[in-house]
C-alpha cells in the first residue's frame, strides 16, 4: 500500500517517520519534509499543502542562527542546488536538507518554560515534571520561574517516556548528560530572547542530539519548528489559559470534536481545517524569519 505524501527517490530509504523521509546517499542523510501530517501518533489521510517547505525552511533558519552555540549536522540547506541533486529539484526544492550522518542518543532534551501539555498533567499530580520540583499553586499555561529541562526517552515504537536528569546521567555518563542539558537551555534562552523581539513566546521546544567522530555533541533533526515548539504570540497570552497556537491545533480540535474512536483510521480533514493549519504555519514562519513562505 502506496503511502500518502511518500517521497519517491532513486536512494536508498534510512528511515520513514511521521512526517519525514530521510535516504542515505554516500554515508549522509538526505532528509526530506512531507506535507504528511500527524496527530495522536496517527498519520492522517490528509496533507497540508506546503507544510514540509516550511519545517525545512524554519529549521534551516534555525540552524544558521545558532550555529555559533553549537556545531550542527547540516552540509546544506539547499541540496536541490548542488549538481548531484540536480535531477531530483523538483522534489526536492524547499523541503530538503542534506545533513551528517552521525549517532544520535536515544533521548529528546526538552525544555519548558511554560506548564502546558503533558507536563501540566504531570504537576497536577506530583508537583514536578521528570523529577524537576516546582513551586505549589502554579495554573495552568503558568510561566516558571525559570526555564527546566526535562528529558525523555525516544522510543522507536509506542511513546517517548519521561525521565529524570539522573537517569539521563545513567544513560549517557554525567558528562555528555550534562553537556546536552546545558546546550539545551542555552539554545532555548538564545532563540526565546529572539523571538520575544518579533513578539513570539517560546513555551516550550524539543532537541535532538548525536555524536561526531570526534565524540563532540552535536545538534540533529530539527529545531525550533511548529513540529517540535510551542509558539504563542506574546499579546494574546494570559496566565491560566493557553494562547492559540501555530501548530496543528485546528486538525487536534477538529479530531477531537469528530466521532474519532483514535483506534481506527482517521478520517479526512475539511478543506477549511486543511487551509487554516496551512495558514497558521505560513504565519509563524513569517514572523519568525522575515521571510514570505
Amino acid at each position: 500500500m502506496k503511502t500518502l505524501g511518500k517521497t519517491e527517490l532513486p536512494y536508498k530509504i534510512f528511515k520513514s517517520g511521521k512526517v519525514r523521509d530521510v535516504f542515505e546517499v554516500d554515508g549522509r542523510l538526505l532528509i526530506v519534509s512531507s506535507d504528511r501530517i500527524s496527530a495522536f501518533d496517527y498519520v492522517l489521510p490528509s496533507l497540508i499543502p506546503g507544510k514540509g517547505q516550511i519545517l525545512n525552511r524554519i529549521a534551516g533558519f534555525w540552524f544558521a542562527r545558532t550555529q555559533n552555540l553549537i556545531p550542527n549536522h547540516v552540509i546544506s540547506t539547499e541540496p536541490e542546488k548542488l549538481l548531484e541533486f540536480a535531477a531530483q529539484a523538483d522534489i526536492l526544492e524547499k523541503r530538503s536538507l542534506l545533513a551528517k550522518k552521525l549517532e544520535a542518543f536515544p533521548i529528546e532534551a526538552i525544555v519548558r518554560a511554560y506548564i502546558v501539555g503533558s507536563g501540566w498533567n504531570t504537576y497536577q499530580k506530583t508537583g514536578t515534571i521528570c523529577g524537576v520540583k516546582l513551586p505549589l499553586g502554579l495554573k495552568f499555561a503558568d510561566s516558571l520561574p525559570e526555564p527546566i529541562f526535562t528529558p525523555t526517552t525516544k522510543a522507536d515504537t509506542g511513546h517517548d517516556e519521561n525521565i529524570t536528569s539522573e537517569q539521563m546521567a545513567d544513560q549517557l555518563g554525567e558528562e555528555t548528560a550534562a553537556e546536552i542539558k546545558s546546550l539545551s537551555l542555552r539554545l532555548f534562552a538564545a532563540a526565546s530572547a529572539y523571538a520575544l523581539e518579533k513578539g513570539i513566546i517560546i513555551a516550550d521546544s524539543k532537541f535532538e542530539f548525536g555524536r561526531d567522530d570526534k565524540g563532540n555533541v552535536v545538534l540533529i533533526d530539527e529545531i525550533f519548528t511548529p513540529d517540535s515548539s510551542r509558539f504563542w504570540k506574546r499579546d494574546d497570552y494570559r496566565p491560566g489559559q493557553e494562547p492559540p497556537p501555530f501548530d496543528k491545533q485546528f486538525v487536534r480540535n477538529f479530531l477531537l470534536g469528530s466521532s474519532w474512536d483514535r483506534k481506527s483510521p482517521p478520517p479526512q480533514l475539511p478543506a477549511d481545517v486543511i487551509v487554516s493549519t496551512t495558514e497558521k504555519y505560513g504565519e509563524i514562519f513569517r514572523i519568525l524569519t522575515g521571510q514570505e513562505p
